[in-house]
């Protein structure tokens, strides 16, 4: 089983800290995954997302505008 964040001693640091600490295990994560090779079906839904996101451009919201509006909220 997956250690908790009070086993990490993550519980303990700011919110904005845990987004850091998040950003950087889904970066690293993403540095593996971009090695390992993607099955037919994944590779088809990536194409999927893509062209859907090109077709519909405005129904995309960058990250760090989520990121921004999580903050602000947290702070509230």
């Amino acid at each position: 089983m997956a250690p908790s964040l009070a086993e990490l001693g993550l519980d303990r640091i700011s919110v904005e800290d845990r987004l850091a600490v998040a950003e950087a295990i889904w970066e690293s994560v993403i540095r593996e995954a971009e090695v390992a090779p993607l099955t037919p079906a994944q590779q088809a839904e990536l194409e999927r997302r893509l062209a859907d996101s090109i077709a519909r451009p405005d129904a995309v919201t960058p990250w760090n505008e989520v990121k921004a509006r999580l903050l602000t909220k947290i702070r509230q």
